[in-house]
């Protein structure tokens, strides 16, 4: 059996991923007595005379709804709510085995934003955070951000930015290797959705000055701003005004990020950017260039998103540490500022004398990442006071 034949046997035989375990067992009228009747009603009087101590007496300080409309899931698209599931309970596994953080899948039947964000608001109280997932771009980006806006517990978009935080890891240990200046150099973004506009917000927060990011018609410009998205990327991009397809603004570039699909760059291409380039393919399942090919063509350092080739870009090494810090120090949000820490934390986790053109990530397996990430998320969330005041 293929992979494929062996996930859908599984899946069956689990019939699904998740459970919900008691964290106390109930053997006697005692311990029924406190965990329900009449003991339970001591913590919800506590409760409803200090909402904040419902950090102390239920799940939620550790707790994370994992959100999605099932309009983006994977490589599939727009499948729906119900088929959306198994990923979701997928994502909350990660988030468990890696982060100790629990999550719990909550697909929503609608694709209305207003009734997306109107549902999640309603159920928030038992969340400490919110991961969306798998919510298609233009919708997604305006749903994050009134949800940050009306909501006091952090809300993550991965798909955007925890993409955004590994790209930037891996983008800063690929420049060591190359010996360029972040800010000295051209990126050319291939993909004009969320993922692209989340990558490239970050980069420009690392301290790129010259970012160009292409959609299907080429290099955006002004008059060629469909949606929000497109809008807001021009209003940071693009300083010299360049013009034309992929294949004329990817000369002299000296990164290209691929966030779009399969095959659209070859060995020439690669050939007409600068010495030494870096190329991140993250199409899945086939990359814009396969790493053979993009090393032919003359690139030193290369990534993609998948697990059979070296430098995979994976965001399991983000979202887990990410949310187990914010959680732990109560934030209310996660800002632009705890992601760029989070993206040091990762970058950094390679050790100077580990870090080659073959290895500029840590392993998506390493555990330990998340604690990195975590303590930076923490200490940056600390520093920045966007914290509860909970004893």
């Amino acid at each position: 059996m293929d992979v494929k034949e062996k996930s859908l046997k599984l899946h069956e035989q689990l019939n699904g991923k998740l459970e919900v375990i008691s964290k106390k067992e109930v053997k006697t009228n005692e311990d029924l007595s406190l965990l329900y009747t009449p003991g339970v009603a001591q913590p919800c009087v506590e409760i409803h005379e200090n909402e904040d101590d419902v950090y102390k007496y239920t799940v939620k300080k550790n707790l994370v709804g994992v959100v999605s409309d099932g309009t983006a899931v994977l490589g599939l698209g727009d499948i729906g709510a119900k088929a959306a599931i198994p990923v979701m309970e997928g994502k909350a596994i990660l988030f468990k085995e890696f982060g100790g953080v629990d999550a719990f899948p909550i697909c929503v039947d609608s694709k209305d934003v207003d009734e997306i964000v109107k549902t999640v608001k309603l159920i928030s109280p038992v969340f400490g955070g919110i991961n969306l997932e798998d919510i298609s771009a233009p919708r997604c980006v305006e749903i994050e951000n009134r949800l940050k806006e009306e909501l006091d517990i952090p809300v993550f978009h991965d798909d955007q930015h925890g993409t955004a935080i590994v790209v930037g890891a891996g983008i800063t240990n690929a420049l060591k290797i190359v010996k360029k200046d972040i800010d000295k150099i051209k990126i050319v973004v291939n993909g004009d959705g969320s993922a692209g506009y989340a990558i490239t917000k970050m980069l420009i927060n690392l301290g790129a000055k010259n970012v160009v990011v292409c959609g299907i018609n080429g290099a955006l410009k002004e008059g060629r701003d469909d949606n929000y998205v497109q809008r807001e990327l021009l209003k940071i991009t693009n300083p010299n005004k360049e013009e034309g397809l992929l294949k004329d603004v990817i000369k002299n570039a000296d990164v290209f990020i691929g966030v779009s699909k399969g095959n659209l760059v070859d060995e020439e291409m690669v050939r007409s950017m600068s010495e030494d380039a870096i190329i991140f393919a993250m199409a899945n399942p086939v990359p814009e260039i396969m790493p053979d090919v993009a090393k032919k063509g003359g690139a030193r350092v290369v990534g993609t998103g998948r697990s059979d080739f070296e430098n995979q870009v994976n965001n399991v090494l983000a979202f887990p540490g990410i949310f187990k810090g914010a959680l732990g120090a109560y934030a209310t949000k996660i800002t632009e500022g705890m992601k760029v820490e989070a993206t040091y934390a990762i970058a950094n986790f390679i050790k100077e004398d580990e870090l080659n053109e073959h290895n500029i990530l840590p392993s998506a397996l390493d555990k330990n990442v998340a604690d990195a990430v975590a303590k930076a998320v923490y200490d940056q969330a600390i520093k920045e006071g966007v914290v509860k005041n909970i004893k």
